[in-house]
C-alpha cells in the first residue's frame, strides 16, 4: 500500500478515537446559569490535550497495521481475496 492509503487510514482511525478520547476527564460546570452556556459543557475541555493522546494512540494503531503487513505477520493481500 501507498502512502496515502495509509494517510487515508491514519485519517480514518483519528477520527474514531477522537470520539473515543474526548469524554476522558470531563468534568461538568458547578454553575450553569451563566447567559450562553450549555450546562452539560466541560468545564475545562483540554482539547489540545486530547488531539495530541489521540495523535499518539492512532499512530500506535497504525504502526502496528504496517507492522504487522511489512514484517510478514498477516497476509492483507491473503485477507483481500478471502484466503485463510
Amino acid at each position: 500500500m501507498g502512502w496515502a492509503t495509509w494517510a487515508a487510514i491514519y485519517f480514518t482511525i483519528w477520527w474514531t478515537v477522537l470520539f473515543m478520547v474526548l469524554p476522558f476527564g470531563r468534568k461538568q460546570e458547578g454553575d450553569a446559569r451563566e447567559v450562553g452556556h450549555q450546562p452539560g459543557a466541560p468545564a475545562r475541555p483540554m482539547i489540545i490535550r486530547k488531539f495530541i493522546w489521540t495523535s499518539i494512540i492512532s499512530a500506535i494503531i497504525v504502526g502496528t497495521l504496517w507492522a504487522s503487513g511489512h514484517f510478514g505477520l498477516v497476509d492483507w493481500k491473503g485477507l483481500l481475496r478471502g484466503e485463510p
